[in-house]
């Protein structure tokens, strides 16, 4: 029932993507779209399927440069148009006019993009650790002591930042080894892009109903970096009290759960 694909984007770029479907075969269950951060890929949301795919037809991208996907040529220019372009060309390849998204991070940066600049394209949108950008944050500092130490290294020594003290020491593992699969240079392309960018005073853009989640510790710039999402006309906020940034991987089980409590009370609940 989870099928592994390809797909070219229209510069030609190889993605990868999976589609995780129990939903019942005769039915026409709605799509949800997950989005995963910087430095990660689409196997990082393996807890959540299970919660999500006997009610959606859940469907996972590797955003280019990550996990199977195509790295770009060092040449080639990145910019966050392009990265949300393959959002929508995922879609328009899936034959999928409105999707649900649900971004972390990075992979949110992209959701709501997406929502600002498309909004025919998102019928809701949940954000987990994901502000209006990553400008107002100590992002770029990271690309220096990734060049000195290797990106597997860096996130070891700041894995606090990430995961709480208790994390499985098998989670910190297996988040150090996947995310050290990643080229260091795309990543350090990719982190500056996102850290170039704040869209605070425009979010109110996004129209559909909109959940986010907030990690109560966060280590990635400040939590008052998530109160411009106050203005949208349509929002749930939540904080998960004490946690890290990473909180998608943490505690998927409860992430999940808010999701597909958030889609239910929202909307109507696919299975009735």
């Amino acid at each position: 029932m989870t099928e592994t694909a390809i797909f070219a984007a229209s510069d030609g770029l190889s993605l990868a993507y999976y589609i995780d479907d129990f939903t019942d075969p005769w039915k026409n269950a709605p799509m949800l779209l997950l989005l995963h951060a910087a430095m990660g890929s689409a196997r990082r949301y393996f807890a959540w399927v299970p919660h999500l795919a006997r009610d959606y037809r859940v469907v996972r991208l590797d955003l280019r440069g990550h996990g199977r996907s195509q790295v770009p040529p060092a040449e080639q220019k990145l910019t966050l148009d392009r990265l949300v372009l393959d959002v929508a060309e995922l879609l328009d390849h899936l034959g999928v006019a409105q999707a649900h998204l649900v971004g972390n991070s990075a992979g949110g940066y992209l959701g709501q993009q997406l929502a600002m600049t498309r909004p025919e394209r998102v019928r809701s949108l949940c954000l987990f650790g994901s502000t209006p950008g990553l400008k107002n944050s100590q992002a770029p500092s990271w690309i220096p002591q990734i060049q000195a130490k290797g990106l597997r290294a860096f996130l070891a020594e700041t894995i606090r930042d990430r995961l709480p003290e208790d994390a499985d020491p098998g989670l910190v593992n297996w988040f150090l080894d996947e995310a050290g699969r990643n080229d260091p240079a795309y990543i350090g392309k990719f982190v500056l892009l996102m850290a170039s960018y704040d869209w605070s005073g425009e979010v109110d853009r996004i129209r559909c109903p909109t959940l986010i989640v907030m990690p109560g510790g966060e280590t990635v710039g400040s939590i008052a970096n998530y109160e411009p999402f106050r203005k949208l006309p349509d929002v749930e906020m939540r904080v998960y009290d004490g946690l890290p940034h990473n909180i998608c991987d943490s505690v998927p089980d409860r992430c999940a759960a808010d999701v597909r409590d958030f889609l239910h009370r929202r909307f109507s609940a696919p299975r009735g």
